[in-house]
């Protein structure tokens, strides 16, 4: 029936009324002033609210308070460590596993039980499952009927290395690393940097390698004994580091100064910059650097890897920190 609302597919009309006129007051609220700007060390994005933020973290370590938990974030999903070679490295090495998996009827080899026995002294947890299951659970087939599940890293604040070091009573030596894509390399950096005092090494977000399994890997038990940070923004960091009264340094064949040279800047708190593989240092980092020092070699080498640069180099501010 025409004008029947009520029929299937019919607009009913509103009764309400239309549209309010005037702005309700918006625009006036709108013009209202929101008070004086705060100061520069009262707002969380400013340089000066950081460095005033280390300070205090410093200070309260010293005088015992404590400074509450670090920091940390995790990097995501746990990773998986496929294929019987892989797994059992990874066992010797010391890299965190959750639990080991083995598919039901998977042939009992040499390296199965070096990877039972290596999972039984380690305390690890030893399931046996279908193999089509450990298929799904790894997302690939060729895990060889063995496979490792290793936990999400948990990455350190930038800050908290300044604060290992303050603990310690000595100079902060950091390691970052300018968008460093091998994992395999920041295993071999990270295993360096301990062995040579650093008290941390950062890395960045985005477009680098991250504290996956094969980095775990290849720094042989090194990750568990010193702290990775993972930033948004290395050349942000490296200042908010020189405001915290650091010095740095990047690495680059084409420096102003020699890593011979290098006990001019190895006195004080220290940040080494390695640059990426191929592309060394991005140009805004190189311009944030506060030196720029080059490794002399005897041959026409163009470079060298970024894992045995950073080596290198923290080798030498090590010895020139022992004979200060």
């Amino acid at each position: 029936m025409a004008g029947n609302s009520q029929r299937r597919g019919a607009i009913q009309k509103s009764n309400k009324k239309g549209a309010t006129v005037g702005s309700g007051g918006q625009r006036r609220r709108g013009l209202e002033g929101k008070g004086p700007t705060p100061k520069a060390a009262e707002r969380p994005y400013h340089k000066a609210y950081r460095a005033a933020e280390l300070a205090d973290r410093s200070a309260s370590r010293r005088s015992g308070k404590g400074g509450g938990p670090q920091r940390k974030r995790g990097s995501g999903d746990a990773e998986w460590i496929i294929g019987r070679n892989a797994v059992v490295e990874a066992l010797r090495e010391g890299v965190p596993v959750n639990a080991v998996y083995v598919a039901e009827g998977a042939e009992r080899d040499g390296r199965l039980r070096e990877a039972f026995q290596l999972a039984a002294d380690l305390g690890i947890g030893l399931l046996e499952v279908p193999k089509p299951e450990l298929d799904r659970l790894t997302g690939f087939n060729g895990h060889q009927g063995l496979a490792a599940r290793v936990p999400a890293y948990e990455y350190a604040h930038p800050a908290d290395l300044l604060d290992r070091a303050d603990e310690a009573g000595e100079d902060a030596l950091i390691v970052v690393l300018d968008h460093v894509t091998d994992p395999r390399n920041l295993g071999a950096i990270v295993r360096s940097a301990a062995a040579f005092g650093a008290h941390g090494v950062v890395i960045p977000e985005r477009r680098a390698a991250g504290m996956t399994a094969a980095a775990w890997k290849t720094s042989a038990g090194a990750a568990a004994r010193i702290p990775v940070a993972q930033v948004v923004n290395v050349s942000r960091v490296l200042k908010e580091y020189q405001d915290a009264g650091c010095q740095v340094i990047g690495l680059d064949m084409d420096g102003d100064l020699e890593l011979t040279d290098v006990a001019q800047v190895a006195d004080g708190p220290l940040v080494v910059v390695v640059g990426a593989e191929g592309g060394g240092l991005a140009r805004l980092v190189t311009q944030t650097c506060d030196r720029i020092v080059s490794i002399p070699m005897a041959n026409a080498v163009e470079s060298l890897n970024a894992g045995v640069a950073a080596s290198v180099t923290l080798y030498a501010v090590a010895q020139a920190r022992a004979n200060r």
